[in-house]
């Protein structure tokens, strides 16, 4: 039976935890546990791949067992909208601990997108009101936690932990990402929620940039009029965080 091993940060020291490829969403979770690493937290952003608007992180603790099993949880870019809402009301009802944190663009510019990633999964998981014996991350390690982890390849399809806290970044963004159609309703915003569709494109060139677009991105800088000068990019990094 092939099987795919979840190893623990070397310095914790933490034993080895073989999951079977055919565990399902919540096999990770369920292997963890055998082993004591109880309760698991799964991080995961939204926004990483837009020119405009914040970048947004979840983190989740799902309860063990099928308490924590979640109806229709999946990878969020998976999802329609509405089913993705359904989702969301779901996670943050049954979740033991969750929280978003939101990272704005002018922190994104100024640090970078990685390092703006990396540091904003640390907030979400220092700030869950339940702390984690073990953390699950999609995609990349985050250093410097006090409990091992691992960062899980597409976790956001193989992991509930980590697709929970998917649909918790998604909506959250989402969300702002409408309001932010309110104040700036040139951009469309609403539809394309700040990715880089032909749509945005054509609303830059028209338009300009605005306060919420990113401008460390070079097609963003390349809508610039001729004569603009760039914003402060060392600008305060206040944040918000939605927790529960």
């Amino acid at each position: 039976m092939s099987s795919r091993t979840a190893r623990p940060a070397p310095e914790v020291g933490a034993p080895v935890t073989t999951v079977r490829r055919d565990a399902g969403l919540y096999g990770y979770e369920r292997a963890l546990a055998r082993r004591g690493l109880w309760p698991v937290a799964g991080a995961d952003e939204a926004g990483r791949g837009a020119c405009a608007g914040p970048l947004v992180v979840g983190a989740v603790i799902l309860p063990e067992g099928k308490r924590g099993q979640v109806p229709g949880l999946a990878d969020s870019k998976l999802l329609t909208p509405a089913a993705r809402e359904r989702v969301y009301a779901q996670v943050v009802r049954r979740a033991v601990a969750w929280t978003a944190v939101v990272i704005p663009p002018q922190e994104v510019d100024r640090r970078g997108l990685h390092v703006s990633n990396v540091l904003g999964m640390r907030r979400a998981l220092a700030r869950l009101t339940v702390a984690p014996s073990y953390v699950l991350t999609d995609g990349f390690p985050v250093p410097g936690l006090d409990v091992p982890g691992l960062a899980v390849w597409k976790g956001d399809r193989v992991a509930a932990c980590i697709a929970a806290a998917s649909v918790v970044a998604k909506v959250t963004r989402d969300r702002l990402m409408v309001e932010l159609h309110e104040q700036f309703p040139d951009y469309g915003f609403d539809v394309h929620k700040g990715y880089c569709t032909p749509e945005h494109q054509q609303a830059l060139r028209r338009h300009g940039p605005c306060a919420e677009h990113r401008f460390s991105y070079v097609n963003v800088r390349g809508a610039l009029r001729p004569g603009t000068q760039l914003r402060d990019t060392g600008a305060d990094d206040d944040e918000w965080v939605e927790t529960a």
